[in-house]
């Protein structure tokens, strides 16, 4: 599999082609130091061998945003180099941090604007991008990844939404990216040339008036031009969009732009796949070979194969599938798919971002601070009855699904095939029960169960059951009235 192939970005090799990108964990302190959790969640992600490990977003300035990481001065170096060692001591896996500058947002729903900003700020932090990476080169990291996507302060430079008038103005696209210039060459000065430097922006702003692809393929080619190593593409996640609540500071995954940034599980797989081969695809066309990272709901191995084999990506990401399962690298490598706990996209990890709380994965154990330890040893879940007597009753428009409960188990898989295709998770549960809303008359509905433990194995399949979903009834008279 090429997912398993090795990949040198500028030195570093990369054991596979996966990578988890920077997602908040809020398992740091205010004070934002490395702590022993914090190194627990990321040794977890080593442990399952995912290739390119990419460090939450760690504050470059000392502004307050809750429990967020830093690593603003020198003191926090130490517990940076501890981070790096337990990564680098768990498994091959290549570690990075993403360095962020942010601005300030009040509760009253003020926020401060790039457009603020003085000419002596802007030279702050762009001395702090290049202080902050140095660091992380000092602390033993694998390199670093600029952060220029969502609502932070360089994406808004980038943005087609920049007000600015001066050398940074957003009335010409070299203005906008003349931030990013600056950041990327005081980093190449402090960390120098054979230390790898990525990047996170957006392959579309998806806000009113913002860029597309059309735009963020030139962007991506002036950051090839610039000399990054690899880019890795997010979309949305804006505070132009974002909904106010009162008494609270804006969250910018809140609107439509939050929805397409972390797609929930009424969107579909692979929503963002097209632009980052988009891009990629541009830029290689341009002589440049600089490794794409694509990501968006991307969790089956074979989808993730295909995005390979087929030039669309090189490295794929996946963020909220390996908080569910960071073993999923493990797993592919040893051929037991079965035993991927699958994302379902409920969001309950943004919800829990959102209120600057721990984030967790709403599928593992109750009160679990990580991720369950993997064991392939573990006997099956055993069915009481033997055999999973599923049954499926129809009621007002949906199909409701039952089944007895399995002693030790932390949830179910519940699988659908639509008029005979393949059948797929559509859902996990606690519950032994499970209401299909998404059903349309006419058709018909295959179904399976599948409990899973702690560790992710999964039993055996319950009994099949099949329904056949009448038309609504005022539809139907409707349509045998017409064949009359």
């Amino acid at each position: 599999m090429k997912l398993l192939e090795p990949l040198d970005i500028n030195g570093m090799v990369l054991p596979n082609r996966i990578a988890v990108p920077a997602m908040v964990t809020r398992l740091s302190g205010e004070d934002g130091y490395v702590n022993d959790d914090i190194i627990d969640r990321y040794r977890r992600y080593a442990e399952g061998e995912v290739g390119l490990i990419v460090v939450e977003a760690m504050a470059i300035h000392g502004s307050k945003s809750g429990p967020l990481l830093r690593i603003s001065d020198d003191s926090f170096i130490p517990g940076h180099r501890r981070l790096a060692e337990a990564v680098h001591g768990a498994s091959d896996s290549k570690v990075v941090p993403q360095i962020i500058h942010f601005m300030k947002v009040a509760r009253s729903g003020w926020r401060q604007k790039i457009e603020d900003l003085s000419a002596e700020q802007i030279e702050a932090i762009i001395a702090d991008f290049g202080a902050a990476a140095a660091r992380a080169r000092e602390a033993g990291y694998d390199g670093v990844e600029l952060h220029s996507a969502h609502a932070y302060t360089l994406s808004s430079f980038l943005s087609r939404r920049n007000s600015r008038k001066d050398a940074f103005s957003g009335k010409t696209l070299e203005g906008r990216l003349h931030m990013f210039g600056r950041v990327m060459a005081e980093v190449r000065r402090l960390v120098g040339h054979d230390f790898p430097v990525g990047i996170r922006f957006l392959a579309e702003e998806a806000i009113k008036d913002g860029y597309t692809v059309d735009e963020a393929r030139l962007i991506a080619l002036r950051m090839a031009q610039a000399g990054v190593d690899y880019i890795s593409l997010s979309v949305g996640g804006k505070f132009e969009d974002a909904q106010p609540r009162e008494g609270h500071p804006l969250y910018p995954y809140t609107g439509y732009s939050g929805d397409r940034c972390m797609p929930g599980n009424w969107y579909p797989a692979l929503p963002h796949a097209h632009l980052a081969a988009t891009i990629k695809q541009f830029i290689n066309a341009k002589g440049h070979d600089v490794p794409v990272i694509s990501v968006g709901k991307i969790s089956d191995p074979g989808d993730a194969e295909r995005l390979l084999q087929d030039g669309k990506a090189d490295i794929i990401g996946m963020a909220r599938q390996l908080l569910a399962d960071p073993d999923w690298p493990l797993k592919v490598r040893q051929s037991r798919q079965d035993a991927i706990v699958h994302c379902i996209y409920c969001n309950v990890c943004k919800q829990l971002d959102e209120n600057f709380k721990e984030v967790h994965c709403f599928l593992w154990p109750k009160g679990a601070r990580q991720a369950p330890a993997d064991d392939p040893s573990r006997p099956l879940p055993v069915w009481p009855d033997g055999h999973g007597d599923l049954t499926a009753t129809i009621s007002d428009g949906q199909i409701q699904l039952a089944w007895p409960k399995v002693p030790g188990v932390i949830g179910y898989d519940v699988y659908r095939a639509t008029d005979g295709e393949v059948a797929e998770v559509v859902e996990a549960v606690k519950s032994n029960k499970y209401s299909d809303r998404t059903v349309l008359g006419g058709l018909r509905y295959d179904y399976f169960v599948r409990p899973f433990d702690a560790s992710g194995t999964a039993g055996p399949p319950s009994r099949q059951v099949s329904v056949d979903m009448p038309m609504p009834e005022g539809l139907a008279t409707m349509l045998e009235a017409a064949d009359a």
